[in-house]
């Protein structure tokens, strides 16, 4: 078993004001080479956007970018034709593949925006941009990991252009999970949301990380109530 913790006070930074990130792998402004990415996982921020911000019309390309809003709503608009909002409780999905440009912004006036930003690596190039958002049933999270992706497009949630899963956990006081790894030699980004946890022997709190890789499954122990986020990506891509 291999094991790199990412703590949260150890993450990078940037405060634009209209923009707080936080940034586990190397992300804009901050480099640090001893983390460019987690196996295909390039990119993890924590985004509070103020209110009436956002990003605007920018481009992306053969990468797999999935956002996950914890609070709040985003306003999507892309030039594939889509215009939509996204709630917490949605994901979001978009293969750039051969290029699009999209904006996100928060569009309200009385709540800020906190959102995960994901980048995984794809598995093809060059793709036909592709876009998907869907409603998550956060009551199979109950002491449960709750898929909402995967590379297979008649799972459960979503899909994308690579070997990779993502599920989410809401578990209570002193519940215990086992997680066990969809395909060989995938290794496993577990981010805890919110609370304690205890994963093969690391305690980890709120917006802590951990990459592991070279097993088989993973023990996931609550030591409060908890909501955990798993990222299984390729360690070769």
């Amino acid at each position: 078993m291999k094991k790199i913790i990412y703590l949260s006070k150890e993450r990078g930074e940037a405060n634009h004001g209209w923009l707080h990130a936080k940034h586990t792998f190397s992300f804009a402004n901050y480099h640090d080479p001893q983390k460019m990415n987690f196996g295909a996982l390039r990119v993890l921020n924590d985004d509070i956007v103020a209110k009436g911000a956002g990003f605007a019309t920018h481009p992306h390309n053969n990468m797999e970018i999935i956002t996950i809003p914890l609070k709040g709503v985003i306003a999507h608009k892309d030039s594939m034709g889509n215009s939509s909002v996204i709630s917490a409780g949605e994901i979001q999905v978009m293969s750039a593949g051969s290029g699009v440009t999209h904006s996100e912004f928060n569009p309200s006036h009385t709540e800020e925006l906190n959102l995960f930003q994901i980048w995984i690596f794809p598995n093809q190039q060059n793709v036909e941009p592709r876009y998907d958002q869907f409603l998550m049933d956060v009551s199979k999270m109950k002491n449960n990991f709750l898929q909402v992706l995967s590379p297979n497009k008649d799972d459960d949630g979503t899909w994308i252009y690579q070997d990779a899963w993502i599920h989410i956990s809401e578990m209570d006081h002193s519940v215990e999970l086992i997680y066990n790894i969809k395909k060989k030699g995938n290794g496993v980004y577990c981010m805890v949301i919110d609370g304690e946890i205890e994963i093969e022997g690391s305690f980890l709190n709120s917006k802590d990380g951990i990459g592991i890789s070279e097993v088989e499954k993973l023990v996931i122990k609550s030591i409060q109530t908890s909501k955990v986020l798993l990222i299984e990506v390729p360690m070769t891509y």
